[in-house]
C-alpha cells in the first residue's frame, strides 16, 4: 500500500504541475494517467462501477467524482483532484484541493481549513482509541475557524486495503457512536469535504458529479493513512507525513 500511495503522491504532482487556467479537466486526468503508467501502476477509478476516468476533478460548486472532460479551467476556479492506485492488489487513495489565481481569499480558507481538518483527523487517529475521534477532529476544527463552513455528511472516508472502498467508515462529524477500536492493521482513507454554504448535496444527471445544491463552493482532501504496531503512517505523503503530523505532536512510525 505504500508503494500505490507513493504512485498517487506522483499522480499528484503531475497534476499539480499541469493544472492552471485555460487547460481542460481531460489533460489532467491524461496527466494523472502518464503518472499512474509510468510507475507500473493502474488506476483504482478507471472502470469502477463503470466511472470513465482515471481521476475525479470537481470545480467549484462540484464536491466529488466531478468527470474530467473538456471543461476549460478559468481562472480563480476551485479544483479538487481525488486519484487511486493499485501497486499488486493494493490500493492507495488521495485527495486535494487548489484555487487557481487570482484566488479569492474565502476560497483559499475554505481549502486551509479542510486541510486542517483532515490533518486534525490524522492526529487524532494516532491518539485515540476510537475510530470517532476522527469525525470530532473535524467538527473541532471547523468550530474554531469562526466561519460557518457546511460538513458534507454523504460522502465520508471509508477502509481501504485490498480494495479501494471497505469498512469502516470514516466520518467526518461528531455522533455518540464512537464506532470500532483503532488497532494495529487498519488502513483508512481520511477525507473531509467542506462547503461554503449549506452541507445539503445532489447528484448530476450523469450520475457521478456530486454537487452542493446552493451553489456554494466546496473542497475536498484525503491521505491513505496506516495504523502499525508502533504508531500511524501516511501512506500517500511522501514523507509519510511527518512535517504536517510533528506539529500536531504526532511522531510517524513508519515500518517497512
Amino acid at each position: 500500500m505504500r508503494r500505490a500511495g507513493l504512485v498517487v503522491a506522483a499522480a499528484h504532482e503531475a497534476v499539480r504541475e499541469a493544472v492552471r487556467p485555460g487547460v481542460t479537466t481531460a489533460s489532467l486526468d491524461a496527466a494523472a494517467a502518464r503518472a499512474i503508467a509510468d510507475h507500473g501502476a493502474t488506476s483504482s477509478f478507471l472502470g469502477y462501477h463503470g466511472y470513465p476516468a482515471t481521476i475525479c476533478v470537481s470545480v467549484n460548486e462540484e464536491i466529488v467524482h466531478g468527470i474530467p472532460g473538456e471543461r476549460v479551467l478559468e481562472a480563480g476556479d476551485v479544483v479538487s483532484v481525488d486519484c487511486g492506485a493499485v501497486v499488486d492488489g493494493w490500493h492507495g487513495d488521495a485527495a486535494f484541493t487548489t484555487v487557481l489565481d487570482p484566488a479569492d481569499p474565502l476560497d483559499l480558507a475554505l481549502s486551509d481549513a479542510t486541510e486542517q481538518a483532515m490533518w486534525a483527523g490524522i492526529a487524532a487517529l494516532a491518539k485515540g482509541d476510537r475510530l470517532g475521534v476522527v469525525g470530532d477532529a473535524v467538527e473541532d476544527v471547523v468550530a474554531a475557524s469562526g466561519t460557518t463552513y457546511g460538513i458534507v455528511q454523504e460522502y465520508v472516508g471509508h477502509g481501504i486495503g485490498s480494495a479501494m472502498h471497505q469498512p469502516p467508515e470514516v466520518l467526518n462529524y461528531r455522533t455518540r457512536d464512537k464506532g470500532p477500536r483503532l488497532r494495529p492493521g487498519l488502513c483508512v482513507a481520511i477525507e473531509p469535504m467542506l462547503t461554503r454554504g449549506s452541507r445539503a448535496t445532489q447528484v448530476l444527471e450523469d450520475d457521478w458529479t456530486v454537487v452542493t445544491v446552493d451553489g456554494h463552493r466546496a473542497a475536498h482532501w484525503e491521505h491513505t493513512v496506516a495504523i502499525g504496531p508502533d504508531g500511524i503512517w501516511v501512506l500517500t505523503a511522501p514523507d509519510g507525513g511527518a512535517a504536517r503530523l510533528a506539529d500536531l505532536g504526532v511522531t510517524v512510525a513508519p515500518w517497512e
